[in-house]
């Protein structure tokens, strides 16, 4: 007749080699489960335990773990200074649902050529986006110019309501573009920040 080596969970204690037909009574005297845990070790190892109990145990440590090491994601999005306002719309609608789903947002400005002499457009550019979304995030890096390129990091507002505004943030587009002749605000200079992850959108 095979035999287990068998223990008990409930109370630590180790029953040692017991015939597979023992380790089943004793589980029926104990009103437990036996559960084989290690099959492939000579002989067999069995536990008794209360399955269910141990399921949902385990199913709570894994969700804490999650929630523990939990990362917040790092999107980013590029954008030209003299983007149309189609492309404008549909980028904007990227970046408000990686808002919504709780990641943060690089906003990167590509200038080319003769386009970095005006570099103002691309810093109205980003205030535009930033008071678009102002209820869904806030500035954690302003503008700041890294070579061609101006970057700003928005980082959204509340991860938990986030998702709960989701409906009622697509029913709301962006409101109307500055007038044109506002007067641009002055490029932002640099300043040492920290680096963020960058994952491309």
């Amino acid at each position: 007749m095979p035999s287990v080596r068998l223990f008990d969970d409930t109370t630590g204690e180790a029953l040692g080699i017991v015939p597979i037909e023992r380790a089943r009574e004793l589980a029926a005297e104990r009103e437990l489960d036996l559960v084989e845990v290690a099959p492939q070790a000579q002989p067999p190892v069995c536990r008794l335990m209360d399955y269910g109990r141990y399921k949902f145990e385990a199913l709570k440590k894994e969700k804490e773990s999650r929630r523990e090491h939990n990362v917040i994601n790092v999107k980013e999005m590029k954008l030209r200074p003299k983007i149309s306002e189609h492309d404008f719309q549909t980028k904007f609608g990227s970046v408000r649902h990686f808002l919504q789903d709780g990641d943060k947002v690089k906003l990167t400005i590509m200038f080319r050529g003769r386009e970095m002499v005006h570099q103002e457009y691309g810093r109205r550019l980003l205030d535009r986006i930033a008071d678009e979304l102002q209820e869904l995030a806030t500035i954690e890096r302003n503008p700041l110019v890294e070579g061609r390129n101006m970057t700003m990091i928005l980082s959204p507002v509340n991860r938990k309501h986030s998702r709960i505004d989701h409906r009622d943030n697509d029913r709301r587009g962006p409101q109307a573009a500055r007038d044109a002749g506002a007067t641009p605000a002055p490029a932002a200079s640099p300043e040492t920040t920290s680096h963020a992850q960058d994952t491309n959108a």
